[in-house]
């Protein structure tokens, strides 16, 4: 499957990267925050006290099971 999107292969990506109006997957802030308790969307990496990254490798993983 070609790569389209526009992540690096590694490293960490910033919620606005993520989710819409800017990022590929279509849901809020809210939805996300929600579908990471649920267990629907991955887990958060703390990368200082008020820095909140996610893995690119988590985020590609999710994008290519369709959320599931």
């Amino acid at each position: 499957m070609p790569d389209n999107t526009p992540f690096p292969t590694t490293g960490f990506l910033r919620l606005s990267a993520i989710i819409a109006p800017h990022g590929p997957i279509p849901v809020s802030k809210s939805t996300w925050w929600a579908g990471i308790k649920d267990g629907r969307f991955p887990k958060p990496v703390k990368l200082g006290p008020r820095i909140t990254a996610w893995r690119v490798e988590d985020i590609r993983s999710l994008i290519d099971s369709g959320g599931r």
